[in-house]
């Protein structure tokens, strides 16, 4: 699946732009499934939110944390432990760094089903369908943590961050931006 953002604006603007596909690699009607799917994000540092979801302007080491992706784990493996940035989102929902691709890969142990992600982004949102309720194809459905997101993008609210890279376009300049979901 790739993904190609393209545009220009008449004025200065702020252009982020993301998708919030969700993935189970294991099949839409195993959802229980998808916390026990193996996720990579070599990401090092990751954005701690406030209890609003808003990043608080930190970048924090994941080293020692459960927001550590650099060796594959399950997904569900530390989603409940007692750290507060977790607790606070009810789960992962948080901007990692990207600095290298693919920037994630995602592995089902049982089907060997592998989905990596490459892009162009500094970030890469991880959200563990911490809120879904959904009924989705063939009447399935969605609860809570069925599936998983890992939306490319460049840091939330990055324009009160002047630090991070920025999501400005100057009027009359192309934007571009490439996302891929490569499975195996």
């Amino acid at each position: 699946l790739h993904i190609v953002y393209a545009g220009v604006c008449d004025q200065d603007t702020v252009f982020n732009m993301t998708n919030h596909s969700y993935f189970n690699l294991a099949g839409h009607e195993n959802t229980e499934a998808a916390m026990n799917q193996l996720l990579t994000i070599p990401g090092r540092f990751f954005n701690p939110d406030d209890a609003e979801n808003i990043p608080t302007g930190e970048l924090r080491n994941v080293e020692g944390t459960p927001m550590d992706f650099r060796t594959p784990k399950p997904i569900g493996r530390d989603i409940n432990d007692d750290y507060d940035a977790l607790k606070l989102q009810n789960g992962y929902d948080h901007n990692f760094e990207v600095f290298c691709n693919p920037c994630a890969i995602l592995t089902d142990p049982e089907s060997g089903r592998t989905m990596s992600v490459e892009t162009d982004c500094p970030g890469v949102q991880l959200y563990a369908g911490n809120f879904m309720n959904e009924i989705g194809k063939g009447g399935i459905a969605y609860g809570r943590r069925s599936g998983i997101c890992l939306e490319t993008q460049y840091y939330p609210d990055a324009v009160n961050h002047p630090e991070w890279a920025q999501p400005f376009v100057k009027a009359g300049e192309p934007y571009h931006s490439e996302t891929k979901y490569i499975f195996k």
